[in-house]
């Protein structure tokens, strides 16, 4: 029973290692906050389903964090394994291709942008970003300048500069981004 005693506080710990709020955690986990609160709190177990749902998103499984041998580590990922966030007012979709990307070094991610849409606009942070348009073309904004980046065609830039990309054409855009480290 201790392991189950101190389950909250140990989901807490790896949450703030993996520098995410609680409501970062619940939304990548399609969990409330509110839920995440009371199990960090110990005031509620979740199911086996929900804590390797969240286990997960910490870049964690339950072999891992029970303590037991740990097993062959994941190497392909198929669309299954994609975790994926609409923003209807942004008019993206953002799919996680590597689902425990916050244990590594980098996150990449592939972004939908309907005609008009945008992601969100990024602080300046430590780190770097690459991005390869797949379909249509965006313009990257990077502090005040904007760039026009068409399929075909890819995008680096070192993150100490407020960032976004918007679709400003009337065809959808496809793009795989990568941050270092994990930002999404």
């Amino acid at each position: 029973m201790s392991e189950l005693s101190n389950l909250g506080e140990r989901i807490k710990s790896l949450r703030l290692e993996n520098d995410l709020t609680q409501e970062e955690l619940a939304n990548r986990s399609e969990l409330s906050k509110g839920f995440i609160s009371q199990l960090e709190n110990n005031l509620t177990l979740p199911s086996i389903g929900t804590l390797e749902d969240i286990l997960e998103v910490l870049g964690s499984s339950l072999s891992e964090f029970f303590g037991e041998s740990p097993v062959d580590e994941k190497i392909v990922f198929t669309k299954n394994d994609f975790f994926e966030k609409e923003d209807q007012e942004l008019k993206h979709k953002i799919e996680w291709l590597v689902p425990n990307a916050l244990k590594y070094e980098m996150e990449p991610i592939l972004i939908t942008l309907a005609p008009g849409g945008k992601s969100d606009q990024d602080d300046p942070h430590a780190g770097e970003e690459f991005g390869y348009v797949l379909e249509g073309e965006i313009t990257l904004k990077l502090n005040n300048k904007k760039y026009k980046v068409k399929k075909g065609e890819s995008f680096y830039y070192q993150s100490h500069v407020q960032h976004q990309i918007e679709n400003n054409t009337n065809k959808k855009a496809l793009v795989i981004w990568i941050s270092t480290p994990p930002m999404f």
